[in-house]
């Protein structure tokens, strides 16, 4: 799987186990602006093993891979600058 940061300006659509979608808008290489359930959250990059992770709000959203099939996770972001509580796991379609 492509680790390299989703492409920017498109809205890349994920459905997540859940039910729930999420849309994401990377601006930049070093922002993205995440949409769940009604909120929008700014993010700015954050350092990584591997794919793009972005902290915010909060929240962390860890992209892995670009275009349909590619999977991403939504996190709450500990106060330390770790990972916390697996929110959703979901899948760009």
């Amino acid at each position: 799987m492509d680790a390299a940061a989703p492409s920017t300006s498109a809205v890349h659509n994920y459905q997540c186990e859940s039910g729930e979608t999420i849309a994401t808008t990377y601006s930049s290489t070093d922002s993205a602006m995440v949409q769940y359930k009604g909120s929008s959250y700014n993010m700015q990059i954050a350092v990584s093993g591997s794919g793009s992770r972005y902290v915010g709000g909060e929240l962390e959203w860890w992209a892995k891979g670009s275009g349909p099939g590619s999977v991403s996770t939504l996190f709450r972001h500990m106060a330390d600058g770790t990972s916390g509580e697996l929110i959703e796991f979901c899948t760009e379609f």
